[in-house]
């Protein structure tokens, strides 16, 4: 039986999720005192009562919604809106169709929002929450999907992801973040999209998934990759630098894994060392601390390198809601200590988590990580005072967010790209929202790509010349700091993505041409999305809207150059053939120029 005698020390925390009391140890005074016996069988009979306390079960003409939302309270409360508005023509649609909602967690007028906004609260929500319900996750915003992963992971009922056609807030880059965290999770999931869900698309798919469960999407534009297509000069390139790779190993440094809940961007050691791929971990904590030892003058020497090249910097003075040279040069330091720390450590790659911590202590990594991955960047020297260039000559690969499915890509994109004579400047994109564009020679659906800071300047119109630092978000970053901001030149590039399905690493891989809009054109869509954010306007090949939406695993992509289209097409079959022997089972998107 249970002791009789136990210690007690008084004190108390109340969580503000849980409604019991929770008793902590917090020595103000103790005393012993005395207890009842309880027995083994006594219990598991209280235990057995407690687990047996299900949720009632929710009516068949009821609909349970919940939403994530950031961890941010500033974020959570300037989006709000936007997700009250998309909820309401979401529970009018389901009023269409004889269906109610029933909210799973209500607005807190403390917080101002109501979101999940944490991932305690959200397995609190789920506790509430019948398992076999049928269970919508709506979201109009970027979310942190670990809030509701670990509900979701239980959830026994059918559910649906979906998100508004919007590029005003990152719905849809939230909504492609969960459907990949919940394919790395094996766990079956249907999802949709709507500008204002009043569309035959929209309509007849929800249909179908309140009456069956699922919903199937048209993905006729995936094929499984064949090495035997491939001619024989890009297959060799292809097989011999996957073997270079599996016998030199090579070392990708991650300050500190993982960000902002994205399950799906954190790959395990055992997926990747098979490869010749292996972690370096390393802390964000160091990167501060590394910051610290950089001298103002070789910040203002990298200062003046931009300048000479003509880079724009909008400069105001309001620190809370402007650029300032400071915050500048703060960022500069950031990028040398970088990439003097991936010297040390021999790093191929480095990615910076670069959010929660980071962004409370030092100005916003984005200007580092596009100068990063240029080939074209002020130089770096060895901390000795030798006057040794560090990578010179030579694009240092970062990998935004620590995605690891972005990792591994720049490495082998770096690679194929410079063994075959082509700018190796690599990025990653979100893919935030598009809209039909006729005009100008295009008829076609125009993709709005545009990560949250940085893209490397030789993407850009220009060049450096053509690019721009403006602030990033206070939402999203308190202490400022500025990004590399350019509209993408016209070209053709490689797009692709790794991701983690079935426990095993596959890549997604296709062609696009990246268009040029009138001025005018992108600059609604700039406004229409996330200002100071660099934009690509691409045209994917052989692969619509909903078919991307449909299909990809990931909020991100990754995208490179070509010097044109037969040079893109090459070096498309030559990366498909490396990823393919080094183990990732490879998927070829939609259609090449070479008619492949």
């Amino acid at each position: 039986s249970v002791s009789k005698r136990v210690r007690v020390h008084f004190g108390f925390l109340r969580s503000p999720t849980l409604d019991a009391v929770a008793f902590a140890e917090f020595p103000l005074w103790s005393c012993l005192v005395t207890m009842p016996p309880l027995s083994t069988q006594e219990a598991l009979a209280r235990a057995l009562s407690a687990a047996s306390a299900a949720p009632p079960a929710v009516p068949a003409d009821e609909v349970v919604l919940v939403a994530s939302g950031d961890l941010r309270l500033s974020a959570n409360q300037t989006c709000w809106d936007a997700q009250r508005e998309m909820e309401d023509a979401v529970a009018a649609a389901l009023s269409a169709e004889g269906y109610r909602v029933r909210r799973a967690h209500e607005y807190d007028p403390v917080k101002k929002h109501g979101f999940i906004d944490s991932q305690r609260y959200g397995l609190d929500v789920f506790r509430r929450i019948d398992p076999n319900a049928k269970l919508v996750v709506a979201e109009a915003v970027w979310q942190y999907s670990h809030h509701v992963l670990g509900g979701l992971r239980d959830h026994k009922g059918p559910i649906l992801t979906l998100a508004n056609w919007s590029g005003q807030w990152p719905g849809l880059v939230g909504l492609l973040n969960l459907n990949a965290s919940l394919t790395k999770m094996g766990k079956p999931y249907s999802t949709l999209w709507s500008k204002d869900f009043t569309d035959e698309f929209f309509r007849s798919n929800l249909k179908k998934w309140l009456e069956t469960g699922s919903i199937e999407h048209d993905l006729s534009h995936v094929h499984d990759f064949a090495i035997t297509s491939v001619q024989t000069e890009e297959r060799e390139l292809g097989e011999l630098l996957a073997s270079e790779l599996k016998k030199d190993k090579a070392v990708i440094g991650v300050f500190d894994e993982g960000c902002m809940g994205m399950y799906n961007a954190i790959f395990d050691d055992e997926l990747i060392n098979p490869m010749g791929l292996y972690k370096e971990r390393l802390s964000q904590s160091a990167l501060v601390a590394e910051m610290r030892r950089v001298g103002d003058e070789e910040a203002e020497a990298a200062f003046q390198w931009l300048v000479d090249r003509k880079f724009t910097f909008v400069f105001g003075t309001d620190e809370a809601t402007e650029l300032t040279k400071a915050q500048v040069l703060e960022q500069l330091k950031m990028y040398i200590a970088a990439v003097r720390i991936a010297a040390d450590f021999g790093c191929a790659a480095i990615g910076i988590q670069y959010q929660q911590g980071l962004k409370d202590m030092t100005a916003a990594s984005d200007l580092a990580e596009g100068l990063l991955n240029n080939v074209e960047r002020p130089p770096v020297l060895a901390r000795e005072g030798n006057g040794n260039e560090l990578f010179a000559g030579a694009a240092l690969p970062h990998f935004n967010e620590v995605d690891w499915g972005v990792g591994v890509d720049c490495v082998v994109t770096n690679r194929v790209w410079t063994a075959m004579g082509l700018d190796p400047a690599t990025t990653l994109h979100d893919i935030r929202w598009g809209e039909h564009y006729t005009g100008n020679g295009i008829d076609a659906f125009v993709w709005v790509f545009e990560i949250s800071g940085s893209v490397p300047a030789s993407h850009n119109v220009g060049g450096y010349a053509g690019s721009r630092a403006e602030r990033q978000p206070p939402m999203y970053f308190p202490r400022g700091g500025g990004t590399l901001k350019g509209v993408s030149k016209p070209g053709e590039i490689v797009w692709s993505r790794v991701f983690i399905m079935d426990d095993t690493l596959h890549a997604d891989i296709g062609r696009a041409t990246v268009v040029e809009l009138p001025e005018e054109e992108t600059e609604r869509r700039l406004k229409s999305t996330t200002y100071p954010w660099p934009i690509m306007h691409a045209v994917l090949h052989g692969v619509s809207r909903d078919q991307l939406m449909a299909r990809h695993r990931a909020n991100h992509l990754n995208v490179a150059y070509g010097d044109d289209a037969a040079s893109a097409d090459a070096a498309l079959m030559v990366k498909a053939t490396m990823m393919e022997k080094m183990g990732i089972k490879v998927h070829l998107c939609g259609s090449l120029s070479r008619g492949v």
